[in-house]
């Protein structure tokens, strides 16, 4: 059983009615209530700011013009979420990205060191990226997105990685604040690769 947070969590019977469809239609997916979801719907209004801005940010499509991948956002979330050390979204977002990427030591990797993970230079290169705008986003300059086109991302792909990583430093800070920590259930997805 982990540590409650330091703000209780929100009971269903008491939360709007688009709320609590949104907190169980997750349920229905994923098995399991996410401890962020009853955090969040304390408060109305910013849970469904948060997710609307979540999702416009994590679920954008080559057909909106992104380049990056699911797997690829969830890489940036894990990464910057380790330095800022938010165990609730390195637990988490790194469970999303084992299952996206299929590779199960990936968000491990990535969450200790980046730059010695086994990942493609692009991603290499999307995560240095990410990390300058995490510890010091008055510092980018063309250069940064330069280096991001050599590997095929282009401006709005910067947006997006920059996006991502803002967002997620709000999320990192609050979690962490409210002493949120993650679901058991988190820590163990894809862990084991699926039998074909």
């Amino acid at each position: 059983m982990t540590t409650p947070p330091r703000y209780p969590y929100a009971d269903l019977a008491d939360v709007p009615q688009d709320v609590r469809e949104a907190i169980l239609a997750v349920q229905e997916k994923s098995g399991f209530v996410p401890n962020v979801f009853l955090l969040l719907a304390r408060r109305p209004a910013e849970f469904r700011a948060f997710f609307a801005y979540h999702d416009a940010l994590m679920l954008r499509t080559e057909e909106d013009g992104s380049h990056l991948s699911k797997g690829d956002r969830e890489m940036v979330v894990t990464s910057i979420s380790a330095a800022n050390r938010c165990t609730y979204c390195v637990v988490a977002h790194g469970a999303l990205l084992r299952i996206y990427e299929k590779k199960p030591l990936v968000a491990d990797q990535v969450a200790t060191n980046h730059r010695t993970a086994d990942i493609t230079p692009r991603q290499r290169a999307m995560l240095d990226f990410a990390h300058k705008v995490n510890a010091a986003s008055a510092e980018v300059e063309q250069a940064d997105l330069d280096a991001l086109a050599e590997h095929g991302l282009d401006a709005e792909d910067a947006w997006d990685i920059a996006g991502i990583t803002a967002f997620f430093g709000l999320s990192n800070r609050i979690a962490s604040t409210t002493g949120l920590m993650p679901n058991e259930e988190f820590y163990l997805m894809g862990r084991v690769p699926r039998q074909r």
